[in-house]
């Protein structure tokens, strides 16, 4: 029953086969056996020509294609359904690999996964699609390969490599070997060692209780990592339900809970942030297959959803309707290749994803909130009409991951990268060959030296990270600050940094820049893909600029920027500021070993803030307003009432925006600004109403509902005021706020808030913990 679930769970059921999008995706499966029987030539040390089985990794390319082999066989429409020949050649190709490398008698060198996890996988799908055809003695001898290479003992431990996604490949793997040989104890012992993936953690791999997920111990890996996890308990839910296996940990529901928590804040219409792709980012057009569409963040962003439809399955009615509701709202804005004909998917995964899509119910409209995952030094801010994701890193999350020859330039992506999405025509802006192409010295957001930097500089595998505590924010669901104390990568470069997420802008900051590298330090505003052939529209000031290729022009003292089709930038006070447009070539090769050598061409424009060589106590100050048109921009420019610049200095950047009630600060260290101080560094957001607020938490503000506040009743009138405080260095130690505003009473409080004084001054002292959580406290004004 098992062995017949997995094989529908692999190739699908419930769809028509003749019907499209199957019968394109069965006919290119066909098409795909075909040219791979004609090019399969078995030699001493390969299955094809292109696909050495050292390294490794040629391994489970052979089994990968002896896979699509096996499903074009299995599978009805493809035109070699049943064909006994096609048959013989898969298993006379499983054959040649078990006696030329993956047997018994060898030993594992090279990456561990494709020996563990790449290999076994493929080997045991391709087995139940020819369990008949195999034959008793072959399948055994097959399985006594794969428990030579993953013996049950790799369950025994949850720590090294048998954490996280990775453990739910390893379970999955001693599963099928358990279902294949009828061994119902070995396939029991892989569905209980899945309950140490279930609970969140407090460090290290896995699931944390705000929604974040980290892999290989430092990096934030959601889109990837975190989408084979979600993929991979979907798939061995569906196959245990209601049978003597069924999955029981009552924790599980934290994987249900995750879709909503840890999943789609990070997805925009249909992509995935590369934030929390890790390495993947570099993985575009393959050498291997130049006939398969380069991965991108719509590609990931695809899977993630897939997996998503998938776990469905095993969701509760309502969740499932939310999910779906979901799906459809992501298919309908996407502009990139629509979700239901997506030519990564096979058609089990198309059928499902389809189940979504006809569903009846509604669909879901774009998120509105903030959220910040703490626990991997990550903030996403949804916006009417855009978006944004902000990526950091600190002694707990990596700079950067490079390893297996993928991403050796990815060094300053945690540097303060800031990427965005407006109008639907830029959601493409980081798909369309951004990573082989994009300055890697000039991120969008960061602040750098140009110091040069070796390939995979730092280490490898999320090794590279800087000694500061001090990154994290502070949000109510709505609007957030964000801070980094930045360290560059191996340079001297300090830094602190902070972003105000607001109704329709990020207020950006930096104060503290200092450096002796002897290099230029530079903060880069923007910069915009503008794809193969895009000729930016740039006004500044109010005068268009006449920008062609090659074209670049500094600015004394710039008040405002806009790029039409984009967005705008506001500097306060006027500023200076460089401005490029230039043409930059690249190859995926040139980041990703296994990538295409293609050379590809694309345009982009470059704002910058130089800070000069080795500045000290440098600083800058603008406005990102994604979507804005020039009128609106030009707006911001002249209107001297919008921000108040509080502080900018590396002991505290702090704002006030009084048509939103706003008063947030980063402290670096205990002090005061305005009327406000802390005890100890901390991030504060204020936010004054004319109302009390409402007791549902809005986006984004998960943990302490309401009901769970103390204190005493609310004001009936009058204004009220909402304070969130979190402490982003983690250490623990209570801290006393202190606010000079009377204060007529508190009418709710978190348990971790304690109210010392109300009247002409508000003083609380908050027990943060150890996890840049909100806590939050309401109080009636007089």
């Amino acid at each position: 029953m098992l062995r017949g679930r997995w094989r529908d769970l692999m190739l699908g059921s419930g769809f028509e086969a003749g019907a499209e999008p199957y019968a394109t995706a069965l006919r290119g499966t066909g098409a795909a056996a075909r040219a791979l029987r004609a090019s399969m030539s078995p030699a001493p040390a390969s299955l094809w020509p292109d696909a050495p089985f050292d390294p490794p990794a040629g391994i489970t390319l052979s089994y990968a294609r002896l896979h699509t082999m096996a499903q074009a066989y299995a599978q009805p429409g493809t035109g070699l359904t049943g064909e006994a020949t096609l048959a013989a050649d898969v298993l006379a190709g499983l054959d040649h690999v078990h006696r030329s490398v993956y047997h018994p008698g060898t030993t594992p060198h090279g990456n561990w996964w494709e020996w563990q996890i790449g290999s076994p996988r493929l080997l045991l799908d391709t087995l139940t699609l020819l369990h008949d055809e195999a034959g008793a003695d072959r399948r055994a001898a097959f399985l006594e390969a794969v428990g030579h290479f993953v013996p049950d003992s790799v369950l025994d431990d949850y720590t090294g490599t048998s954490t996280g996604a990775n453990r739910v490949d390893l379970c999955r793997v001693v599963a099928l070997r358990g279902i294949l040989d009828g061994d119902p104890d070995r396939t029991g012992l892989a569905r209980d060692a899945l309950s140490p993936v279930f609970p969140y953690v407090t460090r290290g791999d896995g699931l944390y209780a705000d929604g974040s997920f980290v892999q290989h111990a430092w990096v934030a890996y959601s889109g990837t990592y975190g989408q084979v996890l979600l993929d991979g308990l979907g798939r061995l839910f569906a196959l245990f339900r209601g049978s003597a296996w069924e999955v029981d940990d009552p924790q599980a529901r934290n994987i249900h809970d995750s879709v909503e928590n840890a999943y789609v804040p990070l997805i925009r219409d249909g992509l995935v942030m590369d934030s929390v792709s890790g390495r993947a980012i570099s993985r575009g057009i393959q050498a291997a297959d130049v006939r398969k569409p380069p991965q991108s963040d719509h590609q990931r962003g695809h899977a993630v959803i897939a997996a998503i439809a998938l776990l469905a399955e095993s969701a509760s009615p309502a969740a499932r309707a939310r999910w779906y509701a979901l799906i459809k709202g992501w298919a309908a804005r996407d502009t990139g290749t629509a979700l239901r004909t997506d030519p990564q998917f096979g058609v089990a995964d198309l059928a499902r994803i389809a189940a979504a899509l006809d569903s009846p119910g509604p669909t879901a409209p774009p998120l509105v909130g903030h959220r910040l995952f703490a626990a991997m030094d990550r903030a996403v801010h949804h916006r009417p009409g855009w978006t944004a994701n902000i990526a950091m890193a600190s002694d707990r999350i990596t700079y950067y991951e490079n390893g297996n020859g993928e991403n050796p330039h990815g060094w300053h992506t945690g540097a303060g990268m800031l990427s965005w999405w407006a109008a639907p025509a830029t959601d493409g802006q980081y798909a369309d060959a951004y990573w082989p192409t994009v300055d890697p010295y000039r991120l969008p957001g960061t602040t750098v030296s140009a110091k040069p930097l070796a390939d995979n500089e730092g280490g490898g595998w999320g090794a590279p990270r800087p000694a500061v505590r001090w990154v994290g924010g502070v949000t109510d669901g709505e609007f957030a600050v964000i801070g980094q104390h930045l360290k560059g990568l191996s340079s001297t470069l300090e830094a602190r940094k902070s972003w105000f997420c607001a109704d329709d802008a990020v207020v950006c900051l930096g104060a503290g820049i200092t450096a002796c590298d002897g290099t230029p330090v530079e903060t880069v505003v923007d910069n915009r893909g503008l794809g193969e052939r895009g000729v930016p529209l740039l006004t500044v000031d109010g005068e268009s600029q006449p920008c062609s290729v090659g074209w670049s022009r500094s600015y004394g003292r710039a008040a405002w920027a806009h790029v039409e089709g984009h967005g705008g930038y506001v500097f306060p006070g006027g500023a200076s500021l460089e401005v490029q447009y230039e043409a930059r070539s690249g190859a995926w090769r040139d980041i990703n070993a296994g990538g295409s050598a293609e050379r590809l061409t694309r345009r982009y424009l470059t704002l910058v803030r130089s800070h000069g060589v080795d500045p000290a106590d440098a600083s800058y100050a603008y406005l990102l307003l994604p979507g804005a048109d020039a009128r609106t921009v030009a707006a911001r420019a002249e209107d001297p009432h919008w921000l108040t610049l509080l502080a900018n200095t590396k002991d505290c950047q702090a704002v006030r925006l009084p048509s939103l009630g706003l008063t947030a600060a980063s402290f670096w260290t205990a002090g005061t600004v305005g009327t406000l101080g802390v005890t100890a560094p901390a991030a504060v957001l204020i936010r004054e109403t004319a109302a009390r607020p409402s007791g549902e938490a809005p986006f984004g503000a998960r943990g302490t509902t309401r009901a769970s506040w103390h204190g005493g009743r609310a004001s009936g009138s009058g204004r009220t005021a909402s304070i969130h405080l979190a402490e982003p260095p983690r250490t623990g130690a209570p801290i006393e706020l202190i606010w000079h505003r009377a204060v007529l009473r508190v009418t709710a409080h978190d348990p971790s808030v304690r109210v010392l004084s109300t009247g002409d001054t508000l003083r609380i002292r908050v027990d943060p913990g150890t996890a840049c959580a909100a806590h939050r406290c309401t109080v009636a004004l007089a």
